[in-house]
């Protein structure tokens, strides 16, 4: 799964536990009719991923859903979600190089040997 838009935060990578787990978080705001503010959380050596990119940037994150279930200590079942980048791209905001766009009436010649005389000269 993938998601697109802008960077509007990043976080710092944070160690937990004694074994030193790392995350990173970063939000993006997604381009929809109506914009939503994605948290995407990158993890272990993905975290490396971000130093790349700031805050305004257009990206586009390969994402994957993890769910989780958690008994409390009373019996109560919760679950919970989250979101997990592996991959992450700038997108461009323009064309990438110099060469201009080409109209599309200039792109093709007009076919003007077509044979009217023969209305069936499908190639198959």
């Amino acid at each position: 799964m993938e998601v697109t838009g802008k960077i509007q935060k990043i976080d710092e990578t944070k160690t937990f536990g004694a074994k030193g787990f790392k995350k990173r978080e970063v939000v993006i705001l997604t381009n929809e009719q109506y914009p939503q503010p994605i948290m995407v959380e990158f993890i272990q050596d993905k975290c490396d991923l971000l130093d790349n990119y700031k805050a305004g940037q257009d990206v586009k994150i390969s994402i994957n859903l993890r769910g989780r279930e958690w008994t409390s200590p009373q019996g109560e079942v919760k679950y919970f979600n989250s979101v997990q980048g592996w991959k992450i791209e700038a997108l461009s905001n323009g064309p990438s190089s110099n060469v201009p766009p080409i109209d599309a009436s200039d792109a093709f010649e007009a076919a003007n040997d077509l044979n009217d005389s023969d209305p069936d000269d499908l190639p198959f």
